[in-house]
């Protein structure tokens, strides 16, 4: 075949498959018609139904420090007093999570006994903390708020009051706020007037239609006749109430949180010794009327969900931060506000490794609990008692539960 005909068909075959390729162009017009070029696309940020679209997120814990034993351990701690494994699987499991906010709920440190020995665990706890190859916590957008409890606030000595062995410690909310004061809300409203200082780690503050009121359970309060070394388990109570009212009086706020360190109840049943809060009842009336979701707290070493009275407040405590204890699991849980109305709960934790502050990263976080809060009664409250360990549980709440189980 002639070269100049070779190349005519060749040209022939390119020009039938431009008009092809203009003609499939043409017909695919009718279905896809062009985009309007000044419109920008922006993926919508809701679900498919946007009332089911989360508004608020925080996540809380306590409960992290080792024991006395272990405070020179190496494979347990540093100067810090914290367990170190348990605390930074959880910090970098909750920077994963991304909630809006996360709540410590106190021993984050051993302390209990000089604010000598406070003041250096909180300079090192803040340090690790704030060490990038520690915790991703550290610049990153989570609001971190930090609640003392009683290993930050009191300190240990039997002088024969019976069921009390722990005081307030002078200076230690000063040491507190000097070493971990940067992590308390800038724009909550505190205490002002006589003794503020020692006040100034109960606050309130609010964050979309949600208000939190954070509670010292172990506010420092000057020693008296009646009582030379005073006693534990102190909070301000009518600021308390005064706030709770308050809030539940404003229309822009929908749901109420109460914070702090000592529950009120533990298995259902009413704390007000070491355990719990001696001005719990007061506290938990007004609560009820003013339709307050939850006394959230550590100290008891586990994670309970309780309703101790339907159509009442929940206590959810979330001590199985890494202390030993009868704790099945450590873990953080997560609290959802829904645009819908609904408050959701999970709860996530890995199998605890023996002894506690074992390193066991082939026991994966799962989630361990999940319900809605409604204030109706729920289904059953978690205690996980089948496997929770009972020579872990303090005498004095063992009593309680033996002397509610005879009623």
């Amino acid at each position: 075949m002639p070269y100049n005909l070779l190349k005519y068909q060749k040209f022939h075959v390119w020009i039938g498959l431009l008009i092809s390729l203009l003609f499939c162009l043409w017909l695919s017009s009718f279905f896809y018609p062009p985009q309007n070029k000044s419109i920008t696309f922006i993926p919508n940020p809701y679900p498919e139904n946007p009332r089911d679209s989360v508004i608020y997120s925080f996540a809380f814990i306590g409960c992290n420090r080792v024991d006395m034993e272990d405070l020179n351990n190496p494979m347990a701690t540093d100067s810090s007093t914290a367990n170190r494994y348990v605390l930074k699987r959880i910090f970098n499991e909750v920077a994963k999570e991304k909630p809006n906010a996360l709540f410590l709920l106190g021993d984050i440190v051993f302390g209990l006994r000089s604010t000598l020995e406070l003041d250096r665990a909180l300079y090192h706890w803040k340090k690790n903390f704030e060490d990038p190859q520690f915790s991703r916590l550290s610049g990153s957008e989570i609001e971190v708020v930090l609640v003392p409890g009683n290993h930050e606030q009191l300190y240990y000595r039997d002088v024969g009051v019976k069921g009390h062995f722990e005081w307030p410690l002078k200076e230690a909310q000063s040491t507190w706020i000097k070493h971990l004061g940067g992590y308390l809300p800038k724009d909550r409203d505190y205490i002002s007037g006589k003794d503020s200082i020692e006040k100034q780690s109960t606050f309130s503050f609010v964050r979309q239609n949600t208000a939190f009121i954070v509670m010292n359970t172990d506010t420092y309060v000057a020693p008296t006749p009646d009582h030379p070394y005073w006693l534990e388990g102190q909070i301000p109570l009518e600021w308390i109430q005064d706030k709770i009212i308050s809030y539940r009086q404003n229309p822009k706020i929908e749901h109420i949180f109460v914070l702090g360190h000592k529950p009120y109840y533990i298995f259902d049943i009413p704390f007000t010794g070491h355990s719990g809060l001696p001005q719990g009842k007061a506290l938990w009336e007004t609560m009820k009327k003013n339709r307050v979701i939850a006394m959230l707290s550590s100290h008891f070493h586990a994670y309970l969900r309780m309703h101790p009275t339907p159509h009442g407040p929940y206590q959810i405590i979330a001590g199985n931060g890494g202390s030993s204890g009868p704790a099945t699991f450590f873990g953080y849980t997560l609290i959802k506000i829904m645009a819908n109305g609904k408050i959701q709960l999970i709860s996530k934790g890995f199998d605890k490794g023996t002894p506690y502050y074992t390193s066991v990263e082939e026991n994966p976080i799962v989630i361990r609990d999940a319900t809605v809060l409604n204030w109706d009664k729920n289904h059953p409250p978690y205690y996980n008692l089948l496997h929770m360990d009972y020579e872990e549980i303090s005498q004095e709440v063992l009593m309680e539960i033996e002397k509610y189980l005879k009623k």
